[in-house]
């Protein structure tokens, strides 16, 4: 889905943030866009194949300061476990109701 025409289209200084699905950024052109000129910063809490590869193009980055890669863990929140437990609590009683 975001591939080369799509990061050439973002502005100086834009924040990319992937937290969805691994394959929706292509990965080896994210790769390429991140070392061009342009500052473009990119926060990945997924990759296309998990864990990530070796030979994948973004651990070869040369500008490592604009990518941050978690180990696919935005759902951890407290936030987002307290809402998952509620939600699941309330589809119960109204289930059972």
């Amino acid at each position: 889905m975001i591939n080369k025409t799509n990061l050439d289209l973002l502005k100086d200084g834009a924040i990319l943030i992937n937290v969805g699905r691994g394959g929706i950024i292509n990965e080896e052109d994210l790769a390429k866009a991140i070392d061009k000129d342009k500052e473009l910063y990119c926060g990945l809490d997924v990759v296309y194949e998990e864990p990530i590869k070796k030979e994948n193009p973004l651990n070869f980055i040369q500008k490592k300061e604009r990518l941050v890669i978690t180990p696919h863990i935005a759902w951890a929140s407290i936030e987002a476990r307290n809402k998952i437990i509620n939600t699941t609590f309330d589809n119960i009683q109204k289930f059972i109701v």
